[in-house]
């Protein structure tokens, strides 16, 4: 047996096919019930600490007339990447999932993947997101769903196994990457960026298929890269190297099919609200999930502003280059990064 297949049978445990179930304690029966669809394992911090206090909070607010069951690690069936088109198709009514595991299939959200554009905080970016959804800046890419909120994760870490202290320590190093820009960026530092969704990412590490990943501090438990690799490099302040972009998307369908008083219940759970919510997970799991590594022996070490301004320099092409195709698809990439880079700042001061 795989060590990918034993960690995700662990982690599922008994609810294998069954849902990972928030408490309800509602006298009345449901009047609709709603399936959330996820990558992570039921143990992950934004399972356990977003998405059931997210859905405890609709359940509640519904006076229990919705209820949600969560299928987390892909229980419903398909792959990460397929989970934008299971909320469209109405295999799931809700998934989350990251716009990036479908490469130039949402070309605008991408503005806040670019390297040195996102702030190290996870709520700058999350609202700074949210903003640009809300504002319409990359609202037609995702026409196809309902999108309860869009948001980006705080300062991405670059785990591996060996000391990183400088940009020439990355050469040639194959290092797991979320999404296509941070693989363009790993590729501009020297490393090569192995695109792969996160559940594969235990066996390939420990296989040594990668010699490590860039991943958020608050998903590190979820996939034991504290056990497989020891050492842990950060980005010293703003803006940091990358970060990711994430949906939770309702099936259209579903969502037009609730009474009015529903719609409102959905909707006051929605936008800035979630953004809020998940910002502040990432930020507050970073920090603990910090401590528990550096508590375990592993070395976490930051590269200074100094070494960070060689590696800004390093990673323009890659935002030019992006400027260039987003032009080439009639975007306005100058106009949107701009728009991003105030909006990230706005919520850096708020």
């Amino acid at each position: 047996m795989t060590f990918a297949r034993r960690q995700f049978l662990k982690f599922a445990g008994a609810a294998v096919a069954m849902p990972a179930v928030a408490k309800s304690g509602f006298a009345q029966s449901p009047q609709v019930t709603l399936k959330f669809h996820h990558f992570l394992p039921p143990v992950s911090n934004a399972h356990s600490k977003l998405w059931v206090p997210w859905v405890n909070k609709v359940q509640t607010e519904s006076g229990g007339r919705i209820k949600i069951d969560i299928f987390p690690s892909m229980q419903l069936g398909g792959t990460p990447p397929q989970l934008y088109d299971q909320a469209r198709d109405g295999v799931a009514d809700l998934v989350w999932t990251l716009p990036g595991n479908t490469p130039g299939r949402f070309p605008s959200i991408e503005v806040m993947e670019l390297p040195f554009v996102a702030a190290k905080r996870g709520i700058p970016n999350a609202k700074a997101t949210q903003e640009l959804f809300d504002t319409g800046q990359f609202r037609d890419e995702f026409a196809e769903t309902k999108i309860i909120c869009a948001w980006s994760h705080d300062h991405g870490v670059i785990h591996t196994g060996k000391a990183i202290t400088k940009m020439e320590d990355l050469k040639g190093l194959k290092l797991r990457s979320p999404t296509r820009l941070a693989g363009e960026a790993l590729k501009a530092l020297g490393a090569n960026g192995i695109p792969m969704p996160l559940p594969q990412l235990p066996e390939s590490l420990a296989q040594r298929v990668l010699d490590g990943a860039v991943i958020p501090w608050e998903v590190v438990p979820a996939v034991k890269v504290q056990e497989l690799l020891k050492f842990h490099t950060e980005i010293a302040g703003s803006p940091t190297l990358y970060t990711a972009s994430f949906v939770l998307a309702m099936n259209k369908a579903k969502y037009e099919s609730l009474p009015d008083d529903l719609k409102k219940v959905i909707d006051a759970n929605s936008g800035q609200v979630v953004a809020q919510m998940a910002g502040q997970m990432w930020d507050d799991q970073a920090k603990a999930v910090e401590e528990m590594v550096r508590k375990r022996g592993n070395t976490v070490a930051s590269i200074n502003q100094e070494e960070a301004a060689r590696w800004k320099k390093a990673t323009e092409p890659v935002i030019e280059a992006w400027v260039k195709a987003a032009k080439d698809k009639g975007i306005d990439g100058e106009k949107l990064l701009a728009n991003a880079r105030a909006l990230v700042a706005k919520y850096e001061k708020a």
